[in-house]
């Protein structure tokens, strides 16, 4: 048998890479994400952190401290352009200051975003000052939810919650039940509604709800994949997610 020695030819230029962490428990964000980056030359890679329950601050921050090394095992020693972090309750709980050092402790290089800083990116993009908000956390959280956007300078006219406070039973909301409770949802006089949490799902549902309402509608994944695009110099119209892909 010959046995032949070839030398391999590497590639030179690689696609942006985006790191997703994503709550073990979180059964949507990688399904939203796929939908609308499927088409775009970008490179994709998950890990999962570990949640605690039930969802409470305490927990939220105690979930936090593994960021640094949840990061680190995202392609080992490769460079990411950008860091998602995918839990808006959780982000609002630690900190975004916190979340981005721990993860810039593994991956220097990379751009950070969550679901809270991002949705302030989106609103201030599309000019919204006044605010509905729907949440599927328990009392205590739909209430820090309110709290930090009231603090980013956003008046709250309405707000709705479903006080569920494992997010293992967030993922299992029924889909059409969630259009159905947002469709009646009385916003007060708000410029948009606001759908809190990355596991609900919400993304698939908002073209149809902003006809219904004659508002805008943003949910925690359609802007975190919206800033993530940003950061990364993406600002191609998409259609089907929502006027603030198509801005």
């Amino acid at each position: 048998m010959n046995s032949t020695k070839i030398d391999p030819k590497f590639i030179e230029k690689s696609n942006p890479r985006i790191g997703l962490i994503a709550l073990a428990t979180d059964f949507r964000i990688e399904k939203d994400f796929i939908s609308v980056i499927k088409d775009q030359d970008i490179d994709f890679f998950v890990n999962r952190i570990h949640c605690y329950f039930p969802l409470t601050s305490e927990n939220l921050i105690k979930m936090s401290s593994t960021i640094t090394e949840t990061s680190k095992d995202i392609l080992p020693n490769e460079k990411l352009d950008c860091v998602v972090y995918g839990c808006t309750s959780g982000t609002i709980a630690a900190g975004y200051d916190e979340i981005k050092k721990k993860i810039n402790l593994a991956k220097p290089e990379a751009k950070v975003t969550t679901p809270s800083t991002a949705a302030i990116n989106a609103l201030k993009k599309m000019n919204i000052s006044k605010l509905a908000i729907f949440t599927p956390y328990s009392k205590t959280l739909n209430d820090d939810v309110i709290e930090y956007f009231e603090n980013e300078n956003f008046e709250v006219t309405a707000n709705s919650y479903y006080d569920i406070s494992n997010d293992l039973e967030i993922g299992k909301v029924d889909e059409n039940y969630l259009y159905e409770t947002l469709s009646k949802m009385d916003l007060g006089n708000a410029d948009a509604l606001f759908i809190s949490c990355t596991a609900l799902p919400a993304l698939s549902i908002i073209e149809k709800l902003e006809k219904k309402l004659n508002k805008l509608v943003f949910s925690s994944n359609q802007v975190l994949i919206w800033d993530t695009l940003q950061s990364l110099g993406k600002n191609d119209p998409i259609n089907g997610f929502g006027k603030l892909f198509r801005n």
